[in-house]
């Protein structure tokens, strides 16, 4: 694009404004800065960075200096990027100013990093300038290009590593699947770069779309860009979603111009998405996949959500779709044998988008790349028309009395309560039933819920033995850097209550 159409907006951040022309000089300047560092093909370079349209042009540097980026939330406890800088055994730690400050101390105490540098001052302005502006580096697409530390809500993060390959079939899914795009395309980022955000950006610069980049997520600033910009699609957590839906400012916003709001990386409710459909109409896709295979196993497109004709239709807006193009998907036993439609089990799937392993960690690798499929460790079902219906993580699913109980429906059901934000259930440990229900839930501000309301809900909805047992009222659900709840927390917080709350 930059070749073809150097004058076409590539990158804008409120600081910066780059053309594709720009762009690309400012990439191949600071690839031969890298390569002038000492950096050589295959060295990791961490990207620890608040949105910034730096983020964007340090990945595609990398990438032409033939180095692997490793991108971290900047919202990481020091600690955690410590670790992820030693295990992926990082050379270089490119941050914004405030995290470059606060991540000094790591240049001394990892022993691989050479250096950290911020992207305001003399280090950042000597990757520019130092080296001679370097033409790509001859690759493969089995090269090495993201190293995408998961999330880490049970020990230690792993690194998945993706190469070349992966992140254009990621990329050519999104055409045949979401939107095919064009230089008319604008991409919204109010995620992390790190993260979904980044991911979909690849697409968006692959078709010369222009990327608009906001420093965090902000419903005005949103707005404020929908009005401004043609043919806007972003990249939305469920949280964020949600935040919109309920923000007074977008009911009564000009959306002409949004074409396409993406969401996945976490339980999307039914109740919250016919919310969503009535305030954006036919603009949402929902796509499920994991870091190992990212943004790619299943998707729910635009015509399905609003198909409302459907009789499945609710149904299926409580499903993450159908498989992605060129992406098989099965839903198995502990046997890993492929159960029929209807019976729940663990999902695996086999792509182009699956990781080629997680970095340096073997054991772990062949456990979840077992007979070259991806165990994705999440529980669900099909339905006779190919749609999957995720039912929880397989550590969250509830064992009482012998009956296998999954949160996410009961979830859904608390949520149809018109003053209910957010709930989650988990599981506690029962002398007599092995474990018994518990929901935190999390009501409008100003409204008052009942617990007999609730259980009533549930009564009229699921069977008896899966209501909940008891109710805990709290202001907000503890959630990880990508917004995911923790659970792990919540189940914590159960453990530490006294005795005599367990009967």
């Amino acid at each position: 694009m930059a070749a073809r159409q150097p004058q076409l907006q590539a990158v804008s951040d409120g600081v910066h404004a780059w053309t594709y022309g720009e762009f690309a000089h400012r990439i191949s300047r600071i690839a031969g800065g890298l390569q002038a560092h000492g950096l050589e093909p295959g060295d990791r370079v961490m990207l620890c960075m608040e949105n910034c349209a730096e983020f964007l042009e340090m990945l595609f540097a990398c990438w032409a200096a033939g180095l692997c980026a490793v991108p971290v939330n900047a919202r990481l406890h020091a600690a955690e990027v410590a670790h992820i800088a030693q295990d992926s055994r990082a050379r270089l730690l490119v941050a914004t100013p405030g995290l470059a400050a606060s991540l000094a101390p790591l240049e001394q105490a990892v022993e691989t990093l050479s250096a950290i540098i911020a992207t305001v001052g003399d280090g950042y302005a000597a990757l520019l300038d130092r080296g001679t502006p370097l033409r790509p580096v001859a690759g493969s697409p089995a090269d090495r290009a993201w190293l995408f530390y998961t999330s880490g809500t049970t020990g230690k993060p792993k690194g998945a590593v993706l190469t070349h390959r992966n992140l254009l079939f990621m990329s050519h899914c999104y055409y045949a699947d979401i939107d095919a795009l064009d230089e008319r395309d604008t991409c919204l980022h109010a995620g992390p770069l790190s993260h979904g955000a980044g991911l979909y950006a690849l697409p968006h610069l692959l078709r010369g779309g222009y990327q608009v980049v906001l420093p965090h997520f902000d419903v005005e600033a949103i707005i404020d860009a929908v009005r401004h910009h043609s043919r806007v699609s972003m990249f939305a957590a469920p949280t964020m979603l949600t935040r919109l839906v309920h923000a007074p400012a977008v009911a009564a916003a000009d959306l002409a111009n949004l074409r396409t709001i993406f969401y996945g990386g976490g339980p999307m409710y039914v109740a919250d998405l016919e919310r969503a459909l009535g305030l954006f109409g036919p603009r949402l896709y929902q796509l499920y996949g994991q870091g190992e295979s990212p943004m790619t196993i299943t998707g729910l497109d635009q015509r399905m959500h609003a198909n409302v004709a459907h009789p499945n239709w609710r149904e299926r807006l409580g499903s993450c779709g159908v498989p992605r193009t060129g992406v098989l998907v099965k839903v198995v036993d502990d046997r890993d044998r492929a159960l029929p439609a209807g019976e729940v089990g663990e999902i695996v799937t086999r792509s182009d988008c699956v990781m080629e392993g997680y970095w340096e960690n073997p054991e772990a690798t062949a456990d979840t790349l077992r007979g070259g499929w991806l165990h994705t460790g999440d529980l669900g079902s099909f339905d006779e028309a190919g749609f999957l219906t995720l039912r929880d993580r397989s550590k969250d699913m509830i064992i009482s009395g012998g009956s296998n109980i999954y949160p996410r429906e009961i979830e859904e059901v608390l949520l149809r309560h018109p003053d209910l934000v957010e709930a989650s259930v988990v599981g506690r440990p029962h002398r007599e039933w092995g474990e018994e229900v518990v929901a935190f839930v999390v009501a409008r501000p100003g409204a008052a819920v009942a617990a007999e309301a609730l259980d009533r809900l549930c009564l009229d909805h699921i069977a008896r033995f899966k209501r909940p047992r008891h109710y805990r009222f709290v202001d907000a659900l503890p959630k990880n850097n990508y917004g995911k709840v923790l659970k792990t927390e919540l189940r914590g917080r159960l453990s530490e209550e006294a005795p005599s709350a367990r009967q």
